[in-house]
């Protein structure tokens, strides 16, 4: 996310908002605060009976899911009608785009609802601490049931609620979950502030009976699929007298994950067999030297290309058009034409260039490609560097995500118009390195007819901020890129990103408005994952890992507006190797820093990798806030990128996919902008 523009919210959104906060009491949306009375069975599907709280809770649930041996996991989500959160002013929510899901998001935050909690009394493992969540006597143990190990995680409160009965406890993994693996989860002797053990819920306590409850008993449904969950946990050393409350989960297979995207990729791309995209080149523009001493030439045009979305030239608000198998299907005739703009570098006049795709930040645009960092690279690398708008995410789709989060059932837009998105980039890309390509345009040649393309030359990617999250994806889907650069980089929008990014906060004021409880929002949040796996890095991490492709993640130390520990778990998840030493001793408040993040070794490194950019900025809060109150320093959002030293690792590994040693074997300092 680049430093965030002042767009101004909708009129209506702020008067909402001001009203709201006026008139509703904390917590006030939460009309199912407690349950204690269950007069009626508990159905799979419906809310769950067990925590005797909000419904949803806790999340992400096998109760909300179904058997289904036809998916990849054997199971699908299958969200009641009703069941979803609804908005306080808006229709209830239609779950049929959740319910296509067969598991959760992979980088699921775990949500319950523990009234009175204290994780130091109880010791559960903080950011500062992921390595204690793997200890025995841990008191919350995440469970990888296919496997038999445990999955590393840290705890922490919600900061946000004023009331502490809608404050959500929230366990986030280390690294993704394995897709299409089966996660029992525990939570056992929980403290209160006082120290004193908290009681199990009423409905927890009668479900997990060892004795089975009579036919007619409303929590006999419930107790027959817990029973299973806690001889799991038994067989792994968590009994039942020391559990307040247990449940389990299915995360999504990679093919129902990555399905959508890699469809209507494999479609486009065998409509187009060997031929190059259809380009037109609509605008060459020349710069002398003294206006630009980088770029030499800038060239705008379009690429046509197949359009999958469910209105005629897919405009901001459409989402994927499906077929009776609920598969993408492209419309007769529908076709995307998606404008994109390069710049050539004065470099490229001695020796061609290489072709690059360059990917924007936040709700911006392909403007962001004459960015001053942008054209430095180019120069000083050799890249010519080609952007579209990613839409979906970009500046036209502002209006249409504000009234997302004030109406849940136009979300799917986001996620699915990126996919679209993304395929114009892949087609963008194919343009670049194709031998009948754009490199055969005169807007692409010198006077004497002599290339600016490199030929056969490989396509490389570097995307910063929003180019970073979304970029992992493209990688993973481009027939055409090996390596690229994510740039100020993490992944996992709803479930990890937003809470801990101060670009988020003038979008908060609409969440406030949907949804006041921050309990609620909490399970928003989730939701939300569960559909942006497919148009951002977190959905294509395990295949990006599984591949031979490789990146460079380039970080910023004390980031404002991508939260390092993001980052972290993307690494992680990817198997991407630590250059180090990453920090000064003592900078990090970590126990490990980069706990489970391996180091590189010595450089070079062939491989994915991390680096770490110090600017000096204070250490970034480590629950979920943003470092945005003024006592965190300027954001160093953009110093790695306007650094020529992480210039210069970036190119040598888009160009050999080497991560050398640009920092003489010190931490990298980036000196901050302005």
């Amino acid at each position: 996310m680049r430093r965030p523009r002042r767009h101004r919210l909708p009129g209506v959104a702020v008067l909402l908002t001001a009203v709201l906060s006026a008139l509703l009491p904390p917590g006030a949306h939460a009309a199912e605060s407690g349950r204690a009375e269950l007069n009626a069975p508990a159905l799979p599907g419906s809310c769950d009976p067990v925590a005797g709280g909000s419904c949803l809770l806790p999340f992400p649930n096998d109760w909300y899911t179904t058997a289904d041996p036809s998916s990849g996991t054997g199971r699908r989500v299958a969200f009641a009608d009703g069941v979803l959160p609804r908005p306080l002013l808006g229709p209830k929510i239609d779950p049929t785009p959740w319910n296509r899901s067969d598991g959760f998001s992979p980088g699921s935050t775990l949500l319950a609802q523990v009234p009175r909690l204290d994780l130091e009394k109880t010791g559960a493992a903080p950011l500062t601490d992921i390595g204690a969540s793997l200890a025995e006597d841990a008191p919350v143990v995440l469970l990888d049931t296919t496997t038999g190990e445990r999955h590393p995680y840290w705890a922490e409160s919600d900061s946000r609620p004023r009331l502490d009965a809608r404050r959500a406890l929230l366990v986030h993994p280390a690294r993704n979950l394995t897709e299409g693996h089966h996660y029992a989860v525990a939570l056992r002797n929980l403290k209160d502030s006082e120290g004193r053990m908290l009681p199990a819920p009423a409905h927890f306590a009668t479900a997990a009976a060892e004795a089975p409850l009579p036919d007619e008993h409303p929590l006999r449904e419930r107790q027959s699929r817990l029973t299973p969950v806690l001889e799991q946990l038994s067989a792994a050393g968590v009994e039942r007298e020391q559990l307040h409350l247990a449940w389990d989960f299915t995360v999504a297979g990679t093919e129902n994950l990555t399905g959508d995207l890699y469809d209507i990729r494999d479609d486009a791309f065998d409509t187009l067999g060997d031929a190059a995209p259809d380009t037109e080149v609509t605008a060459v523009e020349e710069f002398t030297a003294e206006e630009n001493p980088r770029i030499a030439r800038e060239v705008r045009g379009t690429v046509t290309l197949p359009g999958y979305l469910d209105e005629p030239g897919g405009p901001t608000g459409a989402v994927l058009n499906r077929g009776p198998d609920g598969r993408p299907e492209r419309q007769p005739g529908n076709v995307q034409e998606a404008a994109f703009t390069c710049r050539i570098p004065r470099s490229a006049w001695e020796k061609p260039s290489r072709p690059a795709l360059y990917g924007h930040g936040l709700l911006g645009g392909q403007s962001e490609v004459r960015a001053d960092n942008v054209q430095a690279m180019a120069q000083e690398g050799g890249f010519t560097f080609c952007a579209t708008d990613w839409i979906g995410m970009a500046e036209e789709d502002i209006p249409t995500v504000l009234g997302a989060l004030l109406d849940l059932n136009r979300f799917p837009t986001v996620p699915e118009r990126s996919e679209q998105g993304m395929l114009n980039t892949l087609f963008l890309g194919r343009a670049l390195v194709h031998p009948e390509g754009l490199g055969t345009e005169p807007a692409f040649r010198t006077e004497d007819g002599r290339r600016l393309l490199a030929p056969e030359a490989e396509l490389g990617y570097d995307g910063n901020s929003q180019g970073g999250i979304l970029g992992g994806s493209l990688v993973a889907a481009s027939p055409d890129i090996d390596r690229g650069v994510l740039g100020v980089t993490g992944m996992n929008y709803g479930g990890l990103l937003l809470q801990r990014s101060a670009a988020f906060d003038r979008f908060q004021p609409v969440l406030d408005t949907s949804y006041p409880d921050r309990l609620r929002q909490q399970v928003v949040l989730q939701l939300l994952q569960m559909l942006w796996d497919r148009g951002e890095t977190n959905g294509y991490a395990g295949d990006l890992a599984a591949s031979d492709k490789r990146v460079l993640m380039h970080v910023a130390y004390g980031d404002h507006q991508v939260a390092n520990a993001a980052a972290d778990v993307e690494a992680r998840t990817l198997g991407a190797r630590l250059v180090t030493p990453a920090l000064a001793d003592g900078r990090s408040p970590d126990k490990e820093p980069y706990w489970g993040v391996e180091p590189t070794g010595q450089l070079p490194y062939a491989g994915s990798g991390m680096v770490v950019w110090d600017s000096g900025t204070p250490t970034p809060p480590t629950g979920n806030t943003p470092p945005s109150d003024g006592s965190y320093g300027e954001d160093p959002h953009s110093d790695p990128r306007n650094s020529a030293d992480a210039r210069r690792q970036k190119a040598e590994f888009l160009k050999t996919g080497d991560i050398v040693d640009v920092c003489g074997g010190a931490p990298c300092r980036a000196e901050p902008a302005g």
